[in-house]
């Protein structure tokens, strides 16, 4: 009978105290806006002195960072789900479509955690290397998906990704909780489809209706 390993259970409290921490960042953040997060105010949600923080976390920049890094690993967990609506049978345009609205989904979900991941919205703020690992992850996800429809341009890349988030730039601005923008996906992939040339069936009229 073999012995289990021994656990490192310092490390694995230390991990758990961090994840409580980002936790509470995010609750503050959607509290406040998150710009306007502090130290303090992170250290009272999880009942610490703000300086403790720090055994954590060398500045809030470093709760910025593991934030980034949480929030594109969260939504790198949902493209397994994604992928199982697309089969061998599941038209380009389609295809498209169904990338689109998971995004759009995610992003439109929590304005705060978008900002983060996509707006300049912390003035001094970077992500580091290793957070940004999961944007990239992310991104050579879509290389491969494109490539599946034809398509290895960087540029068209380019394009997709900007119209999907102009649409959800004008949902949170203008109509947060709603579907306003959201129901123009469909029409907006059949125009970026058009351009690459995919072939019919479009995805709406050419009023666009679904």
């Amino acid at each position: 009978m073999s012995a289990l390993p021994n656990r490192d259970r310092q490390a694995e409290r230390r991990e758990s105290t961090r994840r409580e921490i980002v936790e509470a960042a995010w609750a503050e953040a959607r509290a406040v806006g998150l710009p306007s997060i502090t130290l303090r105010s992170i250290a009272a949600r999880v009942g610490m002195q703000a300086p403790s923080l720090y055994s954590h976390f060398a500045s809030k920049n470093a709760i910025y960072d593991a934030m980034f890094a949480d929030a594109w690993a969260t939504y790198n967990a949902l493209i397994p789900g994604f992928r199982a609506r697309i089969t061998a049978r599941t038209s380009g345009r389609k295809r498209l479509l169904i990338m689109a609205e998971s995004y759009f989904d995610f992003a439109a979900e929590n304005l705060e955690r978008y900002q983060l991941m996509n707006q300049r919205t912390i003035p001094d703020f970077a992500p580091s290397a290793e957070a940004y690992q999961p944007s990239l992850a992310c991104y050579e996800e879509m290389v491969g998906e494109f490539a599946q429809l034809g398509s290895t341009r960087p540029d068209d890349l380019d394009v997709y990704t900007a119209l999907i988030a102009g649409l959800i730039d004008q949902q949170l601005a203008n109509d947060p909780g709603g579907d306003r923008w959201r129901r123009q996906l469909a029409r907006v992939m059949d125009m970026f489809a058009d351009d690459l040339g995919l072939p019919e069936p479009r995805l709406t009229t050419s009023r666009g209706k679904r």
